[in-house]
């Protein structure tokens, strides 16, 4: 059964009349998403200090975000967690994941930068991918002098953001220049074709619906057929091997559910050290609801328990 917690904001938001984001135009989705953090957000975690960078972009500078935890460890290297936020290509910004970033540092303990990339419809696929290797390859580039440890780099997000993720670490493999210690996959996109099971299960009624994938997905590609480029849809990867470790985690009232696990499942046949962790009673996007849902706060803890554990603490 749906989790009490999530069927009373589901409840709240069908009364109060909110449209789903398939009926708005993306500049006004964008701030409705916006909007809408404050009411279900925590209050933002102190973090030691927070700098605001710029990386070298294929498309102009990329915008990012560097937190760091408590005690402040800026005089020698630490890990850092590269961090792609969700909204399905579309939405989602440095301020829509701002507390989810502050917190994985703080419970992790380790640096954070959220990667602010480019976002569809202007600039569609494969922007967003461009400007998520583009900004991790500065990021270690420049890890002495950000006091960052080139060898401990993570990357992770949560929808839309655990696909870029997952793409950064095929594409680091299949280049060989980037050295990348694990993945965090949020329940994340990994097959644009929208036609798994979940799909069908979790049409309507959970706020992420099958309409609103499909509107994401319309406005993110420029034409149908790049849903089978491995770059939109990782799934179809042909080979998974040697890839980094990773922890992948669903909800189960979530489309996506049934891809997002598909991919641990094809990660692990490949020989890659996967865990898998499904919130049964929860929705898509249920992290960055810690004000209103305590499984969020949970799921979370669990990303920041398994990044020290591969990374190691400051």
């Amino acid at each position: 059964m749906l989790h009490p917690q999530t069927r009373a904001l589901l409840t709240l938001i069908e009364r109060a009349g909110i449209p789903p984001l398939e009926l708005l135009t993306p500049g006004v989705a964008r701030a409705q998403y916006r909007d809408r953090r404050d009411l279900l957000q925590p209050a933002p975690r102190p973090v030691a200090a927070v700098t605001e960078l710029h990386a070298e972009g294929p498309g102009g500078p990329i915008p990012m975000r560097l937190y760091r935890p408590f005690p402040d460890a800026s005089d020698r290297a630490s890990p850092v967690l590269v961090y792609f936020h969700g909204g399905g290509f579309v939405i989602g910004d440095l301020e829509t994941h701002d507390g989810v970033c502050r917190d994985l540092a703080g419970l992790a303990g380790c640096a954070v930068i959220a990667v602010d990339y480019r976002l569809a419809p202007e600039h569609r696929f494969p922007a967003a991918i461009l400007d998520c290797a583009a900004a991790t390859r500065w990021i270690r580039d420049r890890a002495a002098e950000l006091a960052l440890d080139p060898e401990r780099i993570a990357v992770g997000g949560d929808s839309a953001g655990g696909t870029l993720a997952a793409v950064v670490a095929i594409d680091a493999r299949e280049r060989a220049d980037l050295a990348i210690a694990f993945q965090l996959l949020i329940y994340p996109v990994t097959d644009l074709h929208c036609d798994s099971p979940s799909y069908a299960e979790n049409a309507h009624g959970y706020l992420l619906s099958q309409a609103t994938m499909r509107y994401f997905v319309a406005n993110y590609l420029a034409y149908p057929a790049q849903a089978d480029d491995w770059r939109a849809s990782p799934l179809l990867q042909p080979n998974l091997a040697d890839l980094p470790p990773a922890l992948v985690l669903t909800a189960g009232y979530d489309p996506l559910r049934d891809e997002g696990e598909a991919y641990a499942e094809r990660l692990t046949g490949a020989g890659c050290h996967v865990s898998t962790v499904r919130f049964p009673r929860q929705i898509h996007g249920f992290l960055t609801m810690g004000r209103v849902i305590d499984e969020a706060n949970t799921a979370l803890a669990i990303c920041a328990a398994e990044l020290r554990r591969v990374l190691g603490a400051i």
